[in-house]
């Protein structure tokens, strides 16, 4: 579940993963995934698994879990893009995205992929940065904060915005992709920072600064059923 498989994210993510306890997913994710997803022994896809943290976890919770990531980074996660995942139609319950979605390609072919592989009426639950939303000001307080964290700045906030909007889909275009194949509402919008190969403790800091309009809210969370 790294940001992105853009050059940024690969200098950044040796280091980080050792030095800062990647591969730890984030406790308000796990509530996120558990609170919307039907009970176990649902079969869930989770799609681009990495380290297979978050569907080891549901494992462990009962569900049937189908893990995959075209670059897997760990046990239990298979190597295939999802476009090209061969399981029958309609034989997943629920599916989940975590940080995903950005950076499939194809993206389109993907996502109808997807809408083939759930059930009618199964949830998707997709859980995003919004490029869009992503300013100078999220990327100078990362740094910041990965300064504190020992780590260089090898980059400067606007070579950050950058690259991301380079190389992500932006969530607009992320959200047109599902809406053939799923029914959505509007995106929750929070923060997401903190937990990029910083720390969950800094959550609280970046939830105040979004409260007062000093940081762009760059989550998105979205609980979407298949039509």
């Amino acid at each position: 579940m790294l940001l992105g498989r853009s050059r940024l994210s690969r200098e950044t993510t040796a280091a980080s993963r050792a030095a800062y306890g990647a591969g730890v997913i984030a406790a308000d994710v796990r509530a996120f995934v558990r609170a919307n997803l039907p009970p176990p022994p649902a079969r869930v896809l989770e799609v681009g698994a990495g380290e297979g943290d978050l569907a080891e976890a549901l494992r462990i919770a009962g569900y049937d879990v189908v893990a995959i990531d075209p670059e897997p980074r760990g046990d239990g996660v298979r190597a295939v893009a999802l476009h090209e995942l061969d399981e029958p139609a309609g034989s997943f319950d629920a599916a989940v995205a975590v940080v995903s979605l950005h950076h499939v390609e194809p993206l389109e072919a993907s996502c109808a992929r997807l809408a083939e592989l759930v059930r009618p009426g199964a949830t998707l639950l997709v859980d995003e940065l919004d490029v869009g939303m992503y300013d100078e000001r999220a990327a100078a307080w990362w740094l910041q904060q990965r300064g504190a964290l020992g780590a260089g700045p090898d980059h400067t906030p606007e070579t950050m915005v950058a690259d991301v909007r380079r190389h992500l889909h932006p969530l607009q275009r992320i959200a047109e992709a599902l809406a053939r194949g799923f029914e959505a509402g509007p995106p929750l919008r929070g923060p997401y920072l903190y937990r990029w190969y910083l720390n969950e403790s800094l959550r609280p800091a970046e939830e105040d600064l979004i409260a007062r309009g000093a940081l762009p809210a760059v989550g998105a969370r979205v609980v979407a059923r298949r039509r």
